[in-house]
């Protein structure tokens, strides 16, 4: 368990920087994240580098014992680049192009923009890629944030162009594979592809899809561009890029993908998250200041596998942020909760965004460890708290690595690209659906890994497809092999890998374990909500239902009450042909885990557990107090049995013998 911070020492006056470094290590915090966006400090005109500021922060920060992130700083290009190579900047879908003046304002095609980026990058490995204190290199900012991928250049066009040839070899083939004699839409070569924005109606789906496959490649790229230098010129320190959350416009698996990093990290906006996302207004009115119990978990979950076991969090919300529609002060204690919350998922290193609030510029309204005047903040104050728990607890500062749980959920990036490009209804959105599952899955007291598709799934209990466009033959055999019990949800397996409808219907090669069809799909409105019961539960079907055909031996197991079945089963397989209500799927995930073996508990609403290793942690992120579900006797190293809101507390295995203290 440590804890880190983001300090931009170039906002602030030279003679704070040694009194900032000293409060920082006082303060518990042990990895410091800098120069992320300082490339107008280190190179003020093309060429011409000054390096002394920079060199003097690396040594002040060293000196008190603080390991270093350096950030390469292509999230925001000088002016003076831009001026001289106008053409990085990006391009939206309407044709028009961004402009300099706050970030992001580049295009990942640009060869020129690549070019510099290797160049700065370079400069500043070679000058600090040995220094025992700079443990670890961060690749730009936030890839994709702000829109800002896809882009829509010219340059964009020619490697869109060239992806595609590498992709499909003949034109011929792109034609078929694509449809295009639907709508008269055959190309006589590839130099007459367009990029796929600006048409009268929709464009094909698959050039929309494989367009959103080249944007994801190229975001890869770009970052392997620098990956490339720093493990040239700083080959002991950690690579890393700091994603976000519920962020899909890249594939992270592919991205991270031959060692492109040595740990995940990403940024943690808990109640900014719950307000941005589509969650229902009372979800958002309960966890207005404590933000919704799986927004982060979910993501550490997920960013956990992307990292092979290891994550961080680069930034973890310290107090009000200042992007979301409404920005609530957090509920006492949240800010040391959260940080719990990731050492308990499994996370190295919380570092949190950022030690002192800016009272100028984009975010100004946007707090910090410490307030403009250099005052602790509110939150400041509870992560000093939390640093002094964690150093004071043997068993808090060595926690084993997490261990895989008993149910991996399956989470894939092109089915949300499919149904992006198809949602077939206005409030279909697959990440949401499976974070619904997620959601219930915890509310059960179960731990769980995300994963893609390619993992080994087969030591895994349970197995949750909240849905997955195309089902392969190697999942397919996952199933086969494996003695899981699986659950997969609506139009899984409905699409190819050519987004086509498969030849013998949805869900496609899933029949050869579940035999059904997919006859019809309706997407529902609010009015429209087919009842179900699933155990002892009522509910409906929302967003979204299928009307399918049992074949052979396949049971089903709930149905509408139109008579269409709501859940088939055929052996250890499960279809569910709906987006179902949150408590129906809650019954049945309880009803399939007693299958698999597993022990479930209905946790209070706006509790939440995590094990790691022998260690349980319970947080509260309700509104009333509420018990942990401690055995008796169990032996807290981390606050109490009873949880006021925001308040965490852990517990060791009752059976352990060593010192808890």
């Amino acid at each position: 368990m440590q804890l880190g911070v983001c300090y931009y020492p170039e906002q602030w006056p030279r003679s704070m920087w040694a009194d900032d470094a000293r409060r920082m290590a006082e303060l518990g915090i042990t990895h410091v994240r800098i120069a992320e966006f300082a490339w107008s400090r280190m190179e003020p005109r093309a060429g011409e580098f000054d390096w002394g500021w920079l060199d003097d922060v690396v040594e002040t920060l060293a000196s008190h014992g603080l390991k270093i992130v350096l950030g390469t700083p292509t999230a925001a290009p000088p002016k003076w680049l831009v001026d001289a190579y106008p053409e990085i900047l990006p391009m939206r879908a309407d044709g028009t192009r961004w402009n300099a003046g706050s970030r992001r304002h580049y295009d990942v095609s640009s060869e020129t923009y690549r070019r510099e980026c290797v160049r700065i990058t370079a400069a500043m490995a070679q000058r600090y890629g040995s220094h025992a204190a700079v443990v670890a290199w961060q690749t730009d900012n936030e890839l994709g944030c702000h829109e800002t991928i896809p882009s829509y250049t010219p340059a964009a066009l020619a490697r869109f162009r060239s992806w595609l040839k590498a992709r499909y070899e003949t034109i011929g083939q792109l034609n078929d594979a694509w449809g295009n004699v639907f709508w008269s839409m055959e190309y006589a070569s590839f130099d007459a592809i367009e990029l796929p924005n600006l048409t009268p109606t929709d464009a094909n789906p698959i050039h929309l899809l494989d367009f959103r496959r080249f944007m994801s490649d190229e975001v890869s790229a770009f970052h392997r561009h620098q990956v490339e230098v720093l493990r040239r010129f700083a080959p002991h320190a950690d690579v890393l890029h700091n994603f976000m959350g519920f962020f899909t416009t890249f594939d992270h698996y592919r991205f991270a993908a031959d060692k492109a990093i040595d740990v995940a990290s990403w940024d943690s906006y808990p109640i900014a998250r719950t307000e941005s996302i589509a969650l229902p207004e009372a979800q958002k009115a309960r966890y207005a200041r404590t933000a919704h119990p799986d927004v982060s978990a979910f993501d550490h979950d997920r960013y956990r596998a992307i990292g092979q076991g290891r994550f961080w969090v680069m930034e973890q919300q310290a107090g009000p942020v200042n992007w979301a529609s409404w920005n609530p002060v957090p509920a006492k204690g949240m800010v040391r909760l959260w940080a719990f919350e990731a050492f308990a998922h499994g996370a190295e290193l919380v570092s949190y965004f950022r030690w002192r609030q800016c009272p100028y510029a984009q975010e100004q309204m946007h707090s910090g460890l410490n307030l403009p005047n250099n005052e602790l903040s509110p939150g400041g104050i509870e992560v000093e708290r939390a640093a002094r728990e964690i150093a004071a607890s043997h068993v808090l500062s060595t926690l084993a690595a997490p261990t895989r749980a008993d149910v991996a959920l399956v989470f894939d990036y092109e089915t949300q690209w499919m149904f992006e490009i198809q949602r077939h209804g206005k409030t279909f959105d697959y990440q949401t659906l499976a974070f619904e599952y997620y959601e219930a899955l915890r509310e059960l007291g179960l731990d769980v890994d995300i994963l893609p598709k390619s993992a080994d799934l087969t030591q895994y209990r349970l197995v949750i497809v909240p849905s997955i466009a195309v089902i392969d033959d190697g999942l397919i055999a996952q199933v086969e092999k494996s003695g899981a019990q699986w659950v997969f949800g609506p139009r899984s397996g409905s699409k190819t890998k050519d987004f086509a409808i498969p030849a013998n219907l949805a869900p496609g090669a899933l029949q050869r374990v579940l035999p059904m069809q997919v006859l019809e799909v309706e997407s529902l409105r609010a009015s429209l909500a087919p009842a179900v019961r699933v155990g002892n539960t009522n509910g409906v079907a929302v967003h979204w239902r299928e009307h399918v055909r049992a074949n052979g031996e396949t049971g089903v197991e709930a149905a509408f009450d139109d008579q269409w079945p709501a859940v088939l089963a055929h052996g250890r397989v499960r279809y569910v042909a709906a987006w179902l209500s949150q408590g129906l799927h809650r019954a049945l995930l309880q009803q399939v885990a007693a299958e698999a073996g597993l022990t479930v508990q209905n946790l209070p609403e706006g509790l939440r557990t995590r094990r790691r290793g022998d260690l349980t942690f319970a947080f509260n992120f309700g509104p009333e107090r509420v018990q942990a579900p401690s055995p008796l006797g169990a032996r807290f190293v981390l606050g109490g049995a009873q949880l006021a809101t925001g308040d965490v507390c852990a517990w060791l295995d009752v059976d352990r013998t060593d010192n808890p203290a």
